[in-house]
């Protein structure tokens, strides 16, 4: 398999490529990278220095894989953060020649905009990019809850309006949904005090859930790996449920382990035994 992924780029720490492609390539997929940044680390330590990579600079180098003849054996076109809508413009020319090329490749967009506590955080112009434009070219998209009632102009909560907010998200071209981070009003608290969080996996053949013990840290790149490894699981096999048991287990433990460590960013190379063979502790729900 081979994923031409379109992201940012750090060079301390774990964040869209940074965190992607190493997880990627430790499952077997062949990355093409494309940076859309070339920073020194994430914006969430409120400093960094490195050059945004201009649309047209990102063109270019799209460009010249295609003049290699590669966009033919092209599986998947990915996509993270979105700086400014002319980056979304080169993606989004980019997955139609890729498609042109290879008819059965696919588009899967992370439509990243914020989160329940931060809220929005990309330019205004953005959601509304990611809503009229991105998500209706794309096959996959991997919102968190939050970014998936954004998309949508809907209040998931609950799994039934949670559900209801994908199917409008489905609607909107997409085939294949997976929501991430998703915080029930209702959901369990494990015997031992810990709190739960789940992930929701939607396609044509039904709905999956599964849940894991919350761990109680902000992980930067997280979004990005789970969104990496669900999409590749997915196109390898066209099976949802299975890709989100490998997903779900992957990334838990990438999380679990980067706590134990009190490191701030993931611990991702020490974690890749748990891309290469998943453990699947948790179990697959079926709620459609």
């Amino acid at each position: 398999m081979k994923i031409l992924s379109i992201q940012s780029a750090v060079a301390y720490g774990h964040v869209g490529n940074s965190a992607a492609v190493f997880p990627l390539q430790r499952i077997g997929v062949e990355v093409l990278p494309v940076y859309t940044v070339n920073f020194s680390n994430h914006t969430g330590y409120g400093a960094w220095r490195g050059p945004l990579i201009s649309p047209d600079d990102v063109h270019e180098v799209i460009l010249g894989i295609e003049e290699r003849g590669v966009f033919g054996e092209i599986d998947v076109v990915l996509s993270g953060y979105q700086g400014s809508d002319g980056i979304g413009d080169v993606i989004l020319d980019a997955v139609a020649r890729v498609k042109a090329a290879n008819p059965d490749a696919v588009y899967a967009c992370d439509p990243v905009m914020g989160n329940a506590k931060s809220g929005c955080f990309v330019a205004p112009a953005i959601p509304v990019l990611l809503r009229e434009r991105v998500v209706p070219a794309a096959d996959i998209i991997t919102p968190n809850q939050f970014e998936l009632g954004f998309l949508t102009e809907t209040e998931p909560s609950d799994l039934d309006s949670t559900l209801a907010s994908v199917d409008a998200a489905r609607a909107m071209g997409p085939t294949t949904v997976l929501v991430t981070s998703v915080e029930r009003p209702d959901r369990p608290v494990l015997d031992d005090g810990r709190g739960t969080i789940e992930m929701l996996a939607v396609d044509d053949q039904g709905a999956w859930m599964v849940q894991t013990p919350h761990i109680p840290m902000k992980a930067n790149g997280s979004g990005d790996v789970t969104a990496a490894l669900f999409t590749a699981h997915y196109r390898a096999s066209g099976d949802a449920a299975s890709a989100l048991a490998k997903t779900v287990s992957s990334v838990y433990d990438l999380l679990q382990l980067t706590y134990e460590s009190g490191q701030r960013e993931l611990q991702l190379v020490e974690a890749q035994e748990f891309y290469a063979h998943p453990r699947e502790q948790f179990a697959v729900t079926r709620v459609r």
